[in-house]
């Protein structure tokens, strides 16, 4: 904290009710309008760059539909697959009316059967888009709380890092493992992530099935895209 900061219980109070109005406003927005857009193979079929965008990255299989399906309140806005890489296109879809703006669910990386033109295409096109796309407001890199920050996620993150996007860790699946476990996990990426020049310096624990962390996820895709 710094010294101009606001100190005691009445920053704190302050604090709490800015973010309980924070998650209602999110709350409201994802409860309005929610709806997939197009899938872009390559860069040329993106739509107009005129609202602002939040990416979702992660190893395939890391629950990336199912979170997206969680935050938006859908059962079926991203189709879920228990088949690793399953994404290989640039899928959006645009939140509220009018649409204020757009989840992009980014193709799933670490799928080490894929034939390697397939794994270049892949990179070329999650490279170009995060290098390229001026409205790009953050990047919500999701790891699997039961295995941690793996060699290519650490590959993600140095993508990320060199692309100077601004990106969240958002630990899925945490009602897998148990609480013990997941406190260490969570402290090992919070401190891998202070090292990261292009990281936020915070950890979102999330389960889209039990729904923790969802009110929190929410608040800070609306706050990334919106200010």
């Amino acid at each position: 904290m710094s010294a101009t900061e606001p100190s005691g219980p009445d920053s704190a109070q302050q604090d709490q009710e800015a973010r309980a109005e924070r998650i209602e406003q999110a709350r409201l927005l994802f409860a309005g309008r929610v709806e997939f857009l197009k899938s872009a193979p390559a860069l040329k079929f993106l739509p107009d760059p005129d609202v602002p965008e939040v990416a979702f990255a992660g190893r395939s299989n890391v629950g990336k539909s199912s979170l997206l399906n969680a935050l938006t309140g859908r059962k079926s806005i991203a189709r879920t697959s228990v088949t690793p890489g399953r994404t290989q296109e640039l899928n959006y879809f645009e939140v509220g009316d009018p649409t204020r703006l757009r989840l992009v669910d980014m193709p799933g990386y670490g799928f080490a059967k894929a034939p390697p033109k397939v794994v270049e295409t892949w990179r070329r096109l999650v490279r170009d888009y995060l290098r390229g796309r001026v409205v790009l407001k953050r990047t919500l890199l999701l790891i699997d709380s039961r295995h941690g920050i793996k060699p290519v996620d650490a590959d993600m993150m140095q993508m990320l890092d060199e692309a100077g996007v601004g990106y969240r860790i958002v630990l899925t699946k945490a009602d897998k493992i148990k609480a013990s476990e997941l406190a260490e996990v969570t402290a090992q990426t919070l401190a891998a992530a202070r090292k990261r020049t292009a990281a936020y310096p915070e950890v979102i624990v999330t389960s889209s099935e039990k729904k923790m962390g969802i009110e929190e996820l929410r608040a800070a895709v609306l706050q990334d895209a919106l200010g």
